[in-house]
């Protein structure tokens, strides 16, 4: 919907009102359709809209009747109707047809507990300007971002960080410990980030901050209550909550389509929204991998259901010229390789609509990766006593690069120690090894993930996997990515599998219909083929996969990244000797390292950009 920023400090209004202008210019590609203004002597906030409820009004900052309240907010509320009724009948006046009126008229009723009736997505802040406090919240999924800083004397909000570089007393320097982990998993784990005194708020949290102190609090908390349900009942469950939020997440006064790929996701959404355009992107040349291509697939569905279907194939070209554009907009290194897919695949879809549905969340819900399952080939092994295959590990650890060594190692953790989510992609060992010493840490993986399976230590392995998903790997990761990539297009993306109507429905599945007979996402599945055609609601999961690996193996490509890792200032950070041996290793076939050299590179392409060039970098004239 927008983007908004926002700071209080000691500066007069009139110092302000320059600053928080630049600030929200800096963002003007999430609301490209109007902007708005706040300031006095202890507030600056600044909003940039684009329109998709309330075409002619909702611009803000938005007040309440007496002005006492003001408002910055980003996302959709869904439910925003029904709020308004109870609020109308207790005595409220409207002056909008806006959900970013019925929050702050829902906070006069309900003060903080307000967060509780919002069924949407959201990042949001209301200043008191009797109170002189700030109360903010980001939603339970953390569909939206958060990003705040503390100063001396500064605090700032916004839902980008590259807002706060236009602030003259906002210190710009990089979080030294921030790289060993981003190695590890691809991107900065909560709450920090790659900028000092920089933090994500995280979702499912709110706050209040006054006179130079914050106060954070949880306000939404996962829970499993698996239940006994049968199968009949659990596919009716999900169909009939599925189409109420499909429905909901179609609310707008402009046009909605769709993303697609061949999955049972996206081609569930699309068959239920009847919406009229879907959006594919795929991979051109000579690749033949499953995966890397899925717009027969995807067309073959529209055709079925009489849709209009756009696509766009990306070449090795497409792919690397706009690397430092998604890292720019990323705010923070981004490893994910399907980052650059997605960001075409929004440039596409934002020629045509403003609205898009998209997938993301059903595999954290429904249980809908393979690393869920315990594989046909570990169940003998790991029935083996845990010392004993630790003792075979530590062996193989030792073994050089051979078939077998890696489900030695896998098999030889327990479960709190091997498994961070989707991504893994150097352990402590390895990213240390590469590290220049004062970049080395003495930070675990198992230092994020450990507090977060403390949570749900009771609970079966399957639902420990999910519960790590959903605190990382899902906002971190997946919502990360497709918020930046979306609205650096200036296209909202809305995702119907995170509402929290779902989530009660899929918290409540028995474990045997989460995945059964190894087949993931069972249940979600059976109600999928009530829609969908079989093929589809069977289809096996691909990922969005990108072939990465395979280009860097080209000399052209693997010129290109070689050049970037021997760029002098890289010995500031990494060990270049090592670097360049895992780069030759890769290009000559040896072993795989592609996703371990991507991860290295985009956070290169990104320190340049924020921390070397200090300039927004070009897009290609084709884009």
């Amino acid at each position: 919907m927008c983007g908004f920023a926002g700071f209080i400090d000691n500066l007069t209004k009139t110092q302000k009102e320059p600053i928080i202008h630049e600030m929200a210019d800096s963002i003007k590609h999430r609301g490209p359709d109007g902007e708005g203004f706040f300031t006095d002597d202890n507030i600056a906030m600044g909003f940039r809209r684009l329109s998709i409820i309330d075409l002619s009004l909702g611009d803000q900052p938005l007040f309440n009747e007496d002005k006492s309240l003001v408002i910055n907010f980003n996302g959709e509320i869904y439910n925003y109707k029904e709020i308004k009724e109870d609020l109308i009948k207790a005595g409220h006046v409207f002056s909008t047809n806006s959900d970013t009126e019925v929050i702050i008229h829902a906070y006069e009723e309900y003060g903080t507990d307000v967060v509780n009736k919002l069924r949407g997505m959201f990042g949001f802040v209301i200043w008191d300007r009797n109170k002189n406090e700030l109360f903010g919240a980001r939603d339970p999924f953390g569909i939206k971002p958060f990003y705040y800083y503390t100063g001396d004397k500064l605090f700032m909000y916004g839902s980008e960080i590259k807002a706060f570089l236009h602030h003259p007393d906002f210190k710009k320097e990089l979080n030294r410990e921030a790289l060993k982990t981003y190695l590890m998993f691809q991107y900065s784990v909560p709450t920090d980030t790659f900028f000092n005194d920089v933090h994500k708020l995280n979702p499912g949290h709110c706050f209040v901050y006054k006179d130079g102190k914050m106060d954070i609090k949880q306000y939404f908390k996962i829970e499993y209550r698996n239940n006994n349900d049968d199968l009949d009942t659990v596919v009716d469950k999900i169909n009939n909550i599925m189409k109420s939020s499909i429905e909901y997440h179609k609310i707008s006064d402009v046009e909605v389509g769709a993303f697609l790929s061949s999955g049972v996701d996206s081609s569930y959404i699309v068959a239920n929204a009847n919406v009229d355009k879907a959006f594919t992107v795929g991979f051109a040349g000579d690749i033949t991998a499953p995966g890397f291509n899925e717009i027969g697939d995807a067309k073959g569905l529209c055709d079925i259901l009489g849709m209009k279907h756009k696509q766009k194939d990306i070449t090795p070209e497409m792919f690397f010229d706009i690397l430092p554009t998604v890292q720019y907009h990323s705010d923070e290194p981004h490893a994910n390789l399907s980052a650059v897919p997605l960001y075409y695949l929004a440039n596409m879809a934002s020629k045509e609509v403003k609205v898009v549905l998209s997938g993301e969340g059903a595999d954290e819900l429904f249980g809908g990766y393979y690393e869920y399952e315990t594989p046909k080939e570990y169940e003998r092994y790991m029935k083996l006593p845990y010392p004993i295959r630790a003792f075979n590990r530590k062996i193989a650890l030792r073994m050089p690069k051979m078939k077998g060594r890696h489900f030695l190692i896998k098999a030889g953790y327990k479960l709190e120690d091997s498994y961070i989510g989707q991504a893994f992609i150097m352990n402590n060992e390895e990213a240390d090894a590469l590290l220049k010493p004062e970049f080395k840490s003495k930070t675990r993986y198992q230092d994020v993930t450990r507090p977060i399976y403390e949570e749900i230590a009771d609970k079966p392995e399957l639902l420990k996997k999910m519960y790590m998903d959903m605190h990382l790997w899902l906002p971190y990761d997946i919502l990360l990515k497709a918020d930046k990539m979306t609205m650096a297009n200036s296209l909202e993306l809305r995702v119907p599998f995170l509402d929290k109507e779902v989530f009660k429905v899929s918290e409540e599945i028995p474990l045997k219909y989460i995945i059964h007979n190894y087949i993931t996402k069972y249940a979600f599945r059976k109600a999928a083929n009530k829609t969908i055609p079989e093929e589809w609601a069977k289809r096996k999961k691909l990922g969005f996969l990108v072939p990465f690996k395979d280009w860097i193996r080209e000399d052209k490509w693997y010129q290109k990244v070689k050049e970037t890792f021997e760029k002098d200032w890289v010995s500031e950070f990494f060990e270049k000797d090592k670097l360049m041996h895992l780069l030759e290793e890769h290009h000559s076939g040896r072993w795989n390292n592609g996703r371990k050299i991507y991860t290295i590179y985009a956070f290169l392409i990104w320190y340049e950009i924020y921390f070397i060039n200090n300039k927004v970098p070009e897009k290609p004239s084709y884009v």
